[in-house]
């Protein structure tokens, strides 16, 4: 397990530190696709196939960003038309 925790923690710190020059909407997906990798990795890993649990981790934490950068603009666009 701390094997696998490590590299994960690394890949999730790099997600995050990589988005300086992105975005909002970029940064959302991608650090959330990060997330999601180093989440599914750990998931992956207790059930046997890391790589695999990284993968769908992946896609559902980009699709989760994405998710919540659209209900952010949403709702600016709601407080800027007041």
């Amino acid at each position: 397990m701390k094997r696998i925790a490590i590299p994960a923690m690394l890949a999730v710190a790099l997600g995050v530190t990589s988005c300086a020059d992105m975005s909002p909407s970029t940064q959302r997906a991608v650090s959330g696709g990060a997330m999601g990798a180093a989440g599914g990795a750990v998931i992956g890993a207790l059930a046997g196939n890391a790589g695999k649990g990284a993968l769908i981790g992946a896609g559902a934490g980009m699709l989760g960003g994405v998710l919540v950068n659209e209900q952010s603009e949403r709702q600016t666009a709601g407080q800027q038309s007041r």
